[in-house]
C-alpha cells in the first residue's frame, strides 16, 4: 500500500482526528486562550493550523509505523 492509501484509511483518519481534537484544543487554549475572550484578537488561521498540525503528525506517525512494520 502507498503512503496516501494508508493515510486515508478509516482507522488512521479516526485516530488522527481524535488526537488533533485533543491536542489542538489544548494548544489553542495555551496559545490563544486570552484572545478567545476578545474575539477581535482571535486568529482563525492560527486556530485551524493548531488542529491541522497534530492531525498531520499523528497520521504521519501511524503511516510510517505501518510501512516500517510491513517490510
Amino acid at each position: 500500500m502507498s503512503f496516501i492509501q494508508l493515510a486515508v484509511r478509516r482507522d488512521i483518519v479516526k485516530r488522527s482526528l481524535i488526537i488533533a481534537a485533543i491536542v489542538g484544543t489544548i494548544l489553542n487554549l495555551i496559545n490563544q486562550g486570552d484572545a478567545m475572550a476578545d474575539v477581535s484578537k482571535f486568529e482563525l488561521g492560527k486556530c485551524l493550523a493548531t488542529y491541522v498540525v497534530p492531525y498531520c503528525v499523528s497520521t504521519y506517525g501511524a503511516v510510517t509505523a505501518l510501512l516500517h512494520n510491513s517490510k
